[in-house]
């Protein structure tokens, strides 16, 4: 009788090294008697705050987890963009969606050129902004996560679970903590607009922190400039450091580790319930369990906004896709179409090369 099939998992003894290579690092830790104070000091880092954000729409399924993830690109001399405080920059969202068994997840970028009803909103002065038609990050720039996350509600009846805010400041420190992040660039960068002099060689390499920053702040020297192109960037550039983060190489580097842990920690805001190490770990380990092949990255369904061709609006189907995770479900097929994953950025071999060109078109990668 013909042994059962388990395509798509890794060799048990593949499993059981990686699994060992965990365990080498957190004794590693624990024999230096530095253990707890690493933890407690990287508790310390993260920055949890309280935020209004107006009525809680209702969860239909208890266990399944929505966090709205936001990139903080506030520049020197601009305050923190927590509620009540100067408001930043924000040029990346990302609702991420953890279904209640943990078999699949998937990140939904929002564009922040696309064209929303925002709800009113508390400034940071403390006084009201009446909303209307705007631009989508907009909501930050008035009223930093805590307007964000209201009008994402508004917008599509899911109640925000969590939040976190990555403050780019120390993003390039969790790039440069783990030895660069390998990109893929399809044709190369050439920018100087605003003498900021930005330039990528066309093909697959490593790069640096400072450089990371660059990249995917990066429009107008690709493409056709818009937000849209950065967007996919941005979704190709967190599978591929997701994919270095979770590697032998790092996990196994106590050093290398900490010193990702401890930019990460103090890159990020969040509300109360997730600003302990407990809470991110136990994220962690749930995309960890669903598997890096299955954690999905997708654009909101979006359409030309007729009065403004620099604009978007979100498409009709982006309804079908807020009920799919309003009833926790996995992504329909049309939805599916051009998702990115790690796995896609991360060496995947195919077994022909136009599979591999194919792949490499539907993300927007090198082939």
């Amino acid at each position: 009788m013909p042994k059962p099939s388990h395509r798509g998992r890794p060799p048990r003894s593949r499993r059981v090294a990686k699994r060992v290579v965990i365990v080498v690092g957190v004794l590693a830790l624990v024999i230096t008697g530095t253990l707890y104070v690493v933890i407690k000091h990287l508790e310390g880092n993260i920055t949890g705050v309280s935020l209004d954000t107006g009525p809680t729409p209702d969860k239909y399924v208890d266990e399944a987890l929505n966090v709205l993830v936001m990139g903080d690109d506030t520049r020197k001399g601009q305050g923190p963009s927590i509620g009540g405080s100067t408001p930043g920059l924000s040029d990346t969202t990302i609702l991420l969606h953890l279904s209640a068994d943990r078999k699949f997840a998937y990140g939904v970028s929002l564009p922040r050129d696309a064209m929303v009803q925002r709800p009113a909103c508390k400034t940071g002065d403390g006084s009201t902004d009446p909303g209307g038609l705007t631009q989508f990050n907009a909501a930050y720039a008035i009223g930093g996560p805590a307007c964000t996350i209201r009008t994402v509600q508004e917008l599509t009846g899911i109640r925000i679970d969590h939040f976190a805010v990555i403050k780019f400041r120390g993003f390039k420190k969790m790039v440069d903590a783990i030895g660069g992040v390998k990109v893929c660039v399809p044709e190369a960068i050439d920018d100087d607009y605003m003498n900021s002099n930005i330039h990528f060689p066309k093909g697959t390499y490593t790069i640096d922190g400072e450089q990371a920053l660059n990249y995917v702040r990066e429009r107008h020297g690709v493409g056709d400039g818009s937000d849209l192109g950065r967007m996919k960037r941005q979704q190709a550039f967190l599978s591929s450091m997701i994919n270095k983060v979770v590697s032998a190489g790092t996990l196994a580097n106590p050093v290398r580790l900490y010193k990702f842990l401890d930019a990460a920690t103090s890159s990020l805001i969040t509300d109360k319930g997730f600003s302990h190490l407990g809470a991110l770990v136990g994220l962690g380990r749930s995309l960890e369990h669903i598997g890096l092949a299955k954690v999905k990255f997708i654009s909101v369904p979006y359409e030309a906004y007729p009065p403004d061709p620099n604009r978007v609006q979100w498409a009709p189907a982006a309804k079908q896709l807020w009920n799919r995770i309003l009833h926790d479900q996995p992504l329909s097929k049309s939805n599916s179409k051009g998702a990115l994953n790690a796995k896609d950025v991360a060496g995947k071999k195919y077994k022909t090369t136009a599979e591999q060109k194919a792949a490499a078109a539907r993300v927007g990668l090198c082939a």
